[in-house]
Order: C-alpha cells, then sequence, then structure tokens
C-alpha cells in the first residue's frame, strides 16, 4: 500500500438508539463523541437511525404486500387480455383491421 493516500481506518461503535443495540467494527468515520464498550476501551460512536436490530426487514415485522390486490388494479386501470379483444372502441394504427380477411379463413 502506498503511504499517505488511505484514509484513517480505527475501531468505531455503531449504536442504534431505537433499539438500544449497538456493534463495535472498523471504519474510517469520525466522532466527537465517544462511549465506553465492553472490553473498557473508549471508542468513537456514531449514532444511527436503523439497523438490522430496527430493520422491518431483518426483525420480521415487515408488511405483507397485498399482490392479488395488485394484480386486480393493474386489470382494472389496463384491462385484461380477454377485455381488451371484447372492446369496441376504435383501434390503434398498429392492430388488425377487424374486417380484413383472415389467412384461415381464404384456406
Amino acid at each position: 500500500m502506498k503511504n499517505g493516500i488511505h484514509p484513517d481506518y480505527h475501531h468505531v461503535v455503531f449504536r442504534d438508539a431505537g433499539a438500544g443495540h449497538s456493534f463495535l467494527t472498523r471504519s474510517t468515520v469520525t466522532s466527537d463523541k465517544t462511549v465506553l464498550w465492553d472490553d473498557g476501551r473508549e471508542y468513537p460512536v456514531i449514532d444511527v437511525e436503523i439497523s438490522s436490530a430496527s430493520h422491518p426487514f431483518y426483525t420480521g415485522s415487515a408488511r405483507v404486500v397485498d399482490t392479488a390486490g395488485r394484480v386486480e388494479k393493474f386489470r382494472r386501470r389496463y384491462g385484461s387480455k380477454s377485455a381488451g379483444a371484447q372492446s369496441t372502441g376504435p383501434q390503434s394504427a398498429g392492430s388488425r383491421n377487424a374486417d380484413a380477411p383472415t389467412q384461415e379463413a381464404t384456406r
């Protein structure tokens, strides 16, 4: 490694105040606040809003998304294939003309 180009990499305590959980790891972030850790040494502390101890995905309290409701909302908005074939509205320029003979009918 080249000297003088890398940031200071040291022990830091990350504390999730909402969950009352903290963990010691290494990082390049710094803080003026310190905390006394279990080993008797003081480390800089970084307060975070959310961690694995309070995140809904990791705690199992995540909301279940109603996928059936999302599908029904999509079908109401854009219509299903069968509803689209039965529509009598104007056709788009790229759609097939209903009065034109099909290839099966000319055989």
